[in-house]
């Protein structure tokens, strides 16, 4: 009967813990695609709001902002409490965040773009390419402009996806851990952690397809629309895709409604050689406080009470506290290099927003998937242990580094940008020069052609041009002085619409840099998993929820939220050309100084890795001691519990469950 009863409450735990890990997985999938697509728009936000890098990492980092106000408090108590149907209630306030962010699209005007191009060929009121007196300085809507900024709404749709998104992570895994078997435990953390990383190939995905959209497709005549979207001022319909993910993760929130708060204990997780009643003897003892967390304790009075003493314990860890600043670090690393590397592929190997997506989508993080989960059947394959499972991150690690220096030799030359990159007459750059004195051009304007000679101008204007033909998608401009080929004379070549795509050496090496992208990636994050169970087994059972919660807390405070904020603010001191706000003032970039770019993006990437690794030096040191600590203390506490148990073992009942009663060696009991 015992030994019925014993299989089947390992079946339910089973079973239990499975549907738990399909509800968690999906709700990692969720999350994670709609986090993938919110970096996806990043050169959407851009442009349609016209803001600079800088403030586009502020609304990135709301996410980590909204994590900071709850994490803490959700890690601790939530463990406490129904674990399940806290997830439920943070994926909702998550798909609620989500839909605020497309809000704006459905408040905010029409998107404007300034033009020479006619909108047909019978129009009155034609734009000429070369004004005789200076454009108007003021727009007619641009009160209606100057109000509200429209990307508040997307900061706070932001910080409430982070706060929906606190619960999933410390409650998920930590749940994981509890009602698992032990041998099975990293495995189900790297399918969660694969799954998490599937969710941003679906991410990019959509990005993808979404940014190919015009924004306002539905309400304007395509006909008219006269930019590309390989034009720098080309928005997508990045608001669609934030119904989708909302959609997605307010149906992941169902399953969790209907999950227990807690499953039977699995039997490696308590002495399988002795019956129920010496199991539950065991699990109170005050000997094994280390191997046990209690379900719920007295109230919450009593909770509140425990936290610092908790806090205070979990922070005296000293390996905890050296993971922690090595995390800290790397992430500053992957978070700042994730956030803009569709914007670097897009502005240095001259890709569409939507090609740059998919690139990411199919080929990059694929790649990182698959090593997550390499990982994790690697540790479940070899057995590694704490030690083991830190040499392999580390090595890894070491090795995607070394990879990632053949990047910075990966590089572009800047695109031919006549008065920015190149000069008109062989001086120093300028916008203006006798070709286009003339015209009173603009010297914000930006409204690129691309002339016959393969060079790009910034405006019609600017190329010196007096006439044009055609309408819309296929107006050319004629007779523009300042485009001249070595052996033409000047003013009789034309100019079409668009900057000029050839970089035949760029697209060459451009294959390679995928390559190696991929491999580094794959790499990199076979390191994962088994740095992430590290985590948790580094520290007590009871402490496990709240450690997940203040690393996570940690993380994002000092990398989620900082790191995208100081790579956009560097990537801004490479702008070459910013575009103007209908109303005045600085709007997005047009264009970057590709090599700047490069140095500034790459080399702080792997600046910040080079200080995590070392900081692994001195973490392996005092990780050796802490499992020499802990082999010690199991020596020494063993013979005790051991005693212990055989006086309880005669006080009460023989050993029965699966053995003999003459079998219950010393060596079969000390196995706790």
């Amino acid at each position: 009967m015992s030994r019925m009863m014993v299989m089947n409450a390992e079946l339910k735990s089973t079973n239990g813990i499975l549907m738990f890990l399909a509800a968690l997985s999906f709700a990692y999938f969720a999350k994670a695609l709609s986090g993938s697509y919110m970096k996806s728009t990043i050169t959407q936000l851009e442009r349609r709001f016209d803001i600079p890098s800088y403030l586009i990492g502020i609304i990135d980092g709301s996410f980590e902002i909204g994590n900071l106000l709850v994490i803490a408090f959700v890690s601790y108590f939530g463990a406490k409490l129904h674990r399940p149907k806290i997830i439920a209630i943070g994926c909702v306030v998550m798909s609620f965040g989500t839909f605020l962010i497309a809000m704006p699209h459905f408040i905010i005007g029409r998107y404007k773009i300034e033009t020479s191009v006619r909108q047909s060929v019978n129009s009155t009121n034609n734009l000429s390419p070369c004004p005789e007196s200076s454009p108007e300085s003021t727009r007619a809507g641009c009160e209606r402009e100057s109000g509200v900024s429209m990307w508040i709404y997307v900061f706070l749709g932001n910080v409430l996806r982070g706060i929906g998104e606190t619960p999933v992570q410390p409650l998920g895994i930590s749940y994981i851990d509890d009602y698992a078997q032990s041998e099975n435990a990293a495995l189900y953390i790297g399918c969660v952690q694969t799954i998490s990383v599937i969710g941003p190939v679906f991410g990019y995905l959509l990005g993808s397809l979404c940014a190919k959209i015009y924004v306002d497709i539905g309400y304007v005549d395509m006909e008219t629309v006269t930019i590309a979207p390989d034009d720098s001022r080309w928005v997508g319909a990045w608001w669609l895709g934030y119904l989708i993910a909302g959609t997605i993760t307010l149906m992941s929130a169902v399953p969790f409604w209907f999950l227990p708060k807690s499953l039977p204990m699995p039997l490696d997780k308590h002495d399988t050689s002795c019956t129920p009643e010496q199991t539950r003897f065991i699990k109170d003892s005050p000997t094994m406080e280390h191997k046990f967390r209690p379900e719920e304790p007295a109230n919450l009075h009593q909770m509140a009470k425990d936290f610092l003493p908790t806090l205070k314990s979990l922070l005296g860890n000293p390996v905890y506290i050296i993971y922690l600043c090595v995390t800290i670090v790397q992430f500053n690393s992957l978070i700042g290099m994730v956030t803009y590397k569709p914007k670097y592929i897009e502005q240095h190997y001259g890709q569409t927003a939507s090609k740059a997506n998919f690139l990411m989508g199919m080929i990059n993080i694929p790649a990182v998937a698959l090593g997550m989960f390499s990982g994790g059947v690697i540790m479940k394959r070899y057995k590694l242990g704490i030690m083991g499972a830190a040499k392999f991150a580390f090595g890894t690690s070491l090795l995607g580094y070394f990879l990632s220096l053949f990047f910075l030799a990966m590089g572009c030359e800047n695109s031919k940008v006549a008065g920015i990159t190149v000069s008109y007459t062989g001086y120093e750059p300028s916008l203006f020069s006798d070709c286009n004195s003339g015209c009173l051009c603009s010297r914000r304007e930006w409204d690129p052609v691309c002339g016959e000679n393969g060079i790009t101008y910034a405006s019609p204007c600017l190329a010196g041009c007096v006439s044009a033909t055609g309408s819309g998608r296929n107006t050319i401009f004629n007779n523009c002085r300042c485009v001249a080929l070595a052996d033409t004379q000047p003013g009789n070549l034309t100019a079409a619409l668009g900057q000029c795509t050839s970089r035949d050496g760029c697209d060459r090496i451009f294959p390679y840099f995928l390559a190696l992208s991929v491999l580094s990636s794959f790499i990199i994050s076979l390191g994962g998993t088994p740095g992430f169970v590290l985590l948790v087994r580094c520290i007590k059972p009871e402490l496990k929820s709240l450690a997940l919660g203040i690393h996570t807390l940690a993380t994002r405070t000092l990398a989620g939220i900082p790191a995208p904020i100081y790579f956009g603010a560097i990537i801004d001191t490479t702008c070459l050309k910013w575009g103007s706000k209908m109303c005045g003032g600085r709007g997005a970039c047009r264009i970057y100084d590709t090599s700047a770019y490069r140095i500034v993006y790459l080399g702080l990437t792997l600046g910040l890795r080079t200080v995590s690794f070392l900081l692994c030096i001195s973490g392996f040191a005092l990780l050796k001691r802490h499992v020499k600590r802990e082999e010690k203390y199991a020596l020494t506490n063993g013979s005790a519990e051991l005693e212990t148990l055989r006086k309880e073992e005669n006080s009460s009942v023989h050993c029965e469950q699966f053995i003999p009663a003459s079998d219950c060696n010393p060596d079969r009991e000390t196995r706790l």
